[in-house]
C-alpha cells in the first residue's frame, strides 16, 4: 500500500490549490492501493479547506498547530520573499521529522519547492520526490544551478504542457527520461453541472452581451491591456460590456484606468466570484490576456463549456491548447492592436467556423478531467 504526500504552501487563492486537491482526490477515488493521501499544512494555509479535505477523505498533516498564515501579508513581491524565507527557516526541521517518521512513498512538490528539494539534497530518504512545474518557470542562474544539483536525486519532473517539457529538455538540467507531461486535474463534469444549476442571487449574473476575463488582478494577467483595447472597441459596440472577475494587487490601478478612460458603465469588476460557471456560460467569449500561462484553468473550463476563447499567444500553453488558432482565437502577446483586430475578427467570423473552434477546444479540454489526470499519475507513480 502506497503513501502519497503533497507539499504546496500558498498565501493567496491560486489555481494550484484546486489542482492539488483534485489530484489527491483522483488517487483517493480511483485507486484502492493507496493507503494514505495527505496534504502537508506548512503555515496554516490549508485549514480553510479542511471541510473539503475531510469530505474527500484526504488527510491534512499540520507541521505546527500555530496558524502563521493569519499574520502574514498576501500581496507584493517583497512580502512574498519574506514569507518564503520564513517558511524556509521555520519548517525545514518539522518537514524533515515528518518524512522520517511517516516515510511516504512519494512527495509531490508544487510551491516553495526549494525547502523539500534541499531536504532531498542533504539527507538520505527512500521517499521519491516529484517536482511539479506550474506555469512558466523563471530559470535564473541560481535555479538552474540548484536544479542541476538535485537532478540525479529527483524521481520525476512533471510539466503542464508539451512546450514546457520541450523547453526543459533543451536546458539539459534533468535527464530527459525523468521529464513527463501531466495535465492539471481541472475538469470535474458533475461539479460543473451542479454549479450551473445553482440558484444565483448576485446581480452580476443578470448581465448580458459581455466578454469575460477571469483571474487574479496582477501584472501577469495583464488586464490593463484588455481595458485599453476595450476602450477602442466600445464606441462601435455601445451595448458591449466587459466583466473582469478576480481580486489582486492591481485592483486600484485598474479602477483608476477604467475611470480615466470613461468606461465605468462598460467595465465591471465584481471581485472574486465563487461560482464562475454561469458567467462563463452566458458570455460572448472568454478573453485571456496573460503574459504567460500554462494554459490555465479558465481556458480549459471555458472550452469544456463550449465557449470561444480569445487568448494571447503567450508562453507556454495557449498556442498548444488552442492549436495555433484552430481551437480558438490567438493574438500577439501584449499587443493591443492585434487584440483589437482579433476581437473584431471574432465578431465577423461565421457561426460555422466558431462552432468548429469550440469542438476542437472541447476535445482538448477532456485531457484535463480529474479522471484523465488520475490515469496519467497512476501510470507515472506505478500505484497499482
Amino acid at each position: 500500500m502506497n503513501k502519497v504526500f503533497y507539499w504546496s504552501p500558498h498565501l493567496s487563492n491560486v489555481a494550484t490549490i484546486k489542482n492539488v486537491i483534485n489530484s489527491a482526490k483522483s488517487i483517493k477515488k480511483f485507486n484502492k492501493n493507496v493507503s494514505n493521501i495527505s496534504i502537508i499544512d506548512a503555515i496554516g494555509e490549508w485549514r480553510d479547506y479542511l471541510n473539503d479535505l475531510k469530505f474527500e477523505n484526504i488527510d491534512l498533516i499540520k507541521l505546527s498547530n500555530f496558524n502563521l498564515k493569519k499574520y502574514l501579508p498576501v500581496n507584493g513581491f517583497l512580502k512574498s520573499r519574506i514569507v518564503f524565507f520564513l517558511i524556509f527557516l521555520t519548517k525545514y526541521f518539522p518537514l524533515k521529522k515528518l518524512l522520517e517518521k511517516e516515510k511516504p512513498d512519494y512527495l509531490i512538490i508544487h510551491l516553495v519547492t526549494i525547502l523539500p528539494l534541499i531536504l532531498l539534497l542533504t539527507y538520505k530518504s527512500d521517499t521519491k520526490f516529484i517536482l511539479r512545474i506550474s506555469g512558466l518557470p523563471k530559470l535564473t542562474f541560481f535555479r538552474k544551478f540548484f536544479w542541476k544539483l538535485i537532478s540525479k536525486k529527483i524521481y520525476l519532473v512533471t510539466c503542464p504542457s508539451k512546450q514546457t517539457k520541450f523547453d526543459l529538455i533543451k536546458k539539459k538540467i534533468f535527464d530527459e527520461k525523468k521529464i513527463k507531461i501531466l495535465f492539471d486535474p481541472i475538469i470535474e463534469p458533475n461539479l460543473m453541472r451542479q454549479k450551473l444549476k445553482e440558484t444565483l442571487d448576485n446581480e452580476i449574473y443578470n448581465e448580458k452581451n459581455y466578454f469575460l476575463n477571469i483571474g487574479r488582478l496582477t501584472n501577469q494577467k495583464n488586464q490593463k491591456l484588455l481595458i485599453n483595447a476595450f476602450a477602442k472597441i466600445v464606441p462601435k459596440k455601445e451595448n458591449l460590456k466587459l466583466i473582469i472577475a478576480g481580486e489582486g494587487e492591481e485592483e486600484e490601478n485598474l479602477i483608476r484606468q477604467i475611470k480615466t478612460l470613461g468606461l465605468e458603465k462598460h467595465v465591471i469588476l465584481p471581485g472574486y466570484v465563487k461560482n464562475i460557471y454561469p458567467l462563463i456560460n452566458k458570455s460572448l467569449a472568454i478573453i485571456c490576456t496573460s503574459l504567460w500561462e500554462d494554459p490555465g484553468a479558465v481556458m480549459v473550463e471555458s472550452a469544456y463549456l463550449d465557449k470561444i476563447v480569445i487568448s494571447s499567444n503567450c508562453p507556454n500553453g495557449p498556442e498548444e491548447f488552442l492549436e495555433n488558432g484552430k481551437a480558438g482565437y490567438l493574438f500577439k502577446n501584449n499587443d493591443e492592436r492585434d487584440l483589437i483586430y482579433t476581437i473584431n475578427n471574432f465578431f465577423n467570423d461565421s457561426d460555422l467556423n466558431k462552432k468548429q473552434k469550440c469542438l476542437n477546444a472541447k476535445k482538448n479540454s477532456k485531457n484535463y478531467t480529474v479522471f484523465s489526470h488520475f490515469k496519467k499519475i497512476n501510470e507515472l507513480l506505478h500505484l497499482n
